[in-house]
């Protein structure tokens, strides 16, 4: 298969290699997208969304640190929002981006917010996918009781096997090719055991944090109403156990130009490729560049 993007290292502030793709688009004054992933997965969560949208837009995709080809942490402690936030602006510098619209999934949509408020010239709009200001609290124990706890799979097909187990009810129509691929977007191969074999592509010690209550900051409207004057597109899964419909109610009663969609048969959090998540993310990228 083609590579459709440049690998780009860059160092953070305390002296950190870190990675992102770059989807270099039609040209070099294509607007630009910055799509951030959910707490434990990686850049390729948005390959293919990525590809799409490179037809129109420059698109970045970073892997946060302790993900995908980014440095691990020494200090778990750092795993927090707020190291990432300071991360997304080194990575900002590096590559001369001044303005984007920001893609964020889940932990990367609580980024998109505190982006947008610590900078709000640079961000021309934001896409939440599946997350708002109040994280529901069954979500979060679902999320700690398997983040950093799994036990090694030993073959692709155990694999296989574990990422279905864990995500058959917020995929429910998920095709067996469909399994097979999503599980080698959050493995990569390993041969530190003696031969090769399926690792998940992150930091099991990202669920320090979590467990701590730091990774996600229990209120977080302050941050939403940065977003007051920014259009913004929510996207909910239909069976989300993250955002509830009172909040996104909520969240539509403080900023009355929101845009909302819900992709059926979808729990946390959609892919953003399914037909109606795709086809809002276009429309709306299409109306605020």
């Amino acid at each position: 298969m083609t590579k459709t993007f440049h690998d780009v290292f860059y160092r953070s502030a305390d002296d950190l290699s870190l990675y992102a793709r770059d989807y270099p688009g039609p040209g070099p004054d294509a607007p630009v997208v910055l799509a951030l992933h959910g707490l434990s997965r990686n850049s390729r969560d948005f390959a293919d969304l990525a590809d799409h949208l490179a037809a129109r837009y420059r698109v970045i995709v970073p892997d946060i640190r302790g993900r995908g080809l980014s440095d691990y942490d020494p200090e778990p402690l750092n795993y927090i929002p707020a190291t990432y936030v300071m991360d997304m602006a080194a990575l900002q510098l590096h590559l001369g981006v001044e303005r984007l619209a920001l893609i964020g999934t889940s932990l990367g949509g609580i980024m998109a917010m505190a982006m947008t408020a610590l900078n709000p010239d640079a961000v021309v709009g934001v896409v939440l996918n599946d997350v708002g200001p109040v994280v529901d609290p069954e979500g979060i124990a679902r999320i700690q009781s398997y983040v950093g706890k799994t036990n090694p799979p030993l073959s692709w097909a155990e694999a296989e096997e574990q990422t279905r187990g864990l995500n058959a009810e917020i995929f429910p129509d998920f095709s067996p090719a469909d399994w097979y691929k999503f599980t080698r977007s959050l493995y990569r191969e390993d041969n530190s055991y003696g031969r090769e074999r399926p690792v998940l592509d992150y930091d099991p010690l990202i669920a320090q944090s979590l467990a701590e209550g730091d990774a996600v900051p229990p209120d977080l409207w302050d941050l939403f109403e940065a977003l007051a004057a920014k259009p913004v597109l929510v996207i909910r899964g239909e069976m989300s156990d993250i955002l509830s419909r009172d909040t996104l109610a909520e969240m539509q009663s403080r900023h009355p130009g929101l845009e909302t969609v819900t992709v059926p048969k979808r729990g946390h959090a959609p892919l953003l490729t399914e037909p109606v998540a795709q086809s809002a993310i276009d429309g709306f990228l299409a109306r605020i560049f």
